[in-house]
């Protein structure tokens, strides 16, 4: 290759990088947060990914993509004690454009994650500590080894808590639920409860669990490893069981309409 056709070379390399690099910096802003404070990411079309990591501020990116990423807007509406970022697609657009937001969060500080969500998107949860909030219309959610008190919901998609503790509520409609919780913490107040209209339920619990326990499905099958008796119901169709286990300190249920329920020993 002559000196030419190096030089071409280079400059289309360079532009490529610089490209990239901007892409990468759509939206980007770091918060430094007291502990406690409400963060909030809202998605449109796209994914939203969290993940802990060593440092001491919230970092959110948001990269832009697709043909028309240049109608979308990322707006900023967060102060010294909050941080709330959402998207703004215009009127009337039936856009090609969505947003990938990467989310960084301090692993040792306890946060109010008020809202991590998307309409048309996944959204994936992982190394946080504090109350959380995760929820897709038509994606999975995703969490994964998150302590606190956690609600995941999703209409359309798989919900996953995966090597967590805590309190925790997980419900899709139309998808399955599948929980594995290593410890049962938080006030015995906050009801520990997992459903799905039409998906499969599985949860994974401690063997010292202490609950009064209530499990229901219409047309799927039941199942528990706990001392808890099956029954048949009397009228109609459906499987149910009920039962206390232990100090029955806090109030189980797990329920599906079509799907099976399933309640495992960690």
């Amino acid at each position: 290759m002559n000196r030419n056709h190096l030089r071409v070379a280079f400059v289309v390399v360079g532009l490529s990088l610089v490209s990239t690099f901007a892409v990468a910096q759509d939206f980007q802003k770091s918060y430094r947060l007291a502990q406690g404070s409400r963060v909030s990411v809202k998605n449109i079309s796209g994914d939203v990914i969290v993940k802990g990591y060593d440092g001491e501020a919230v970092v959110v990116t948001g990269i832009k993509e697709g043909r028309d990423r240049d109608q979308i807007s990322i707006e900023d509406n967060s102060d010294g004690s909050r941080v709330d970022v959402k998207v703004r697609y215009p009127e009337r657009c039936n856009c090609n454009a969505s947003v990938r937001f990467e989310v960084k969060v301090p692993r040792m500080i306890s946060l109010d994650y008020d809202a991590f969500s998307s309409v048309s998107g996944n959204v994936d949860v992982s190394e946080a500590v504090g109350t959380l909030r995760a929820k897709s219309v038509s994606g999975d959610v995703h969490v994964q080894e998150v302590s606190g008190t956690i609600t995941a919901t999703s209409v359309s998609g798989d919900v996953t808590v995966g090597e967590s503790s805590g309190a925790v509520s997980a419900k899709s409609t139309s998808g399955s639920v599948k929980v594995d919780l290593l410890r049962l913490e938080g006030s015995t107040a906050n009801r520990l409860e997992f459903g799905s209209v039409s998906g499969n339920v599985e949860v994974k619990l401690p063997g010292s669990l202490g609950a009064e326990v209530e499990m229901s499905t219409m047309s799927g099958h039941l199942e528990t490893d706990f001392p808890i008796t099956v029954e048949k119901r009397e009228f109609g169709p459906g499987r149910s069981a009920r039962g206390r286990l232990g100090d029955g300190s806090r109030a189980l249920k797990l329920s599906s309409v079509s799907g099976n329920v399933y309640l495992r020993r960690n």
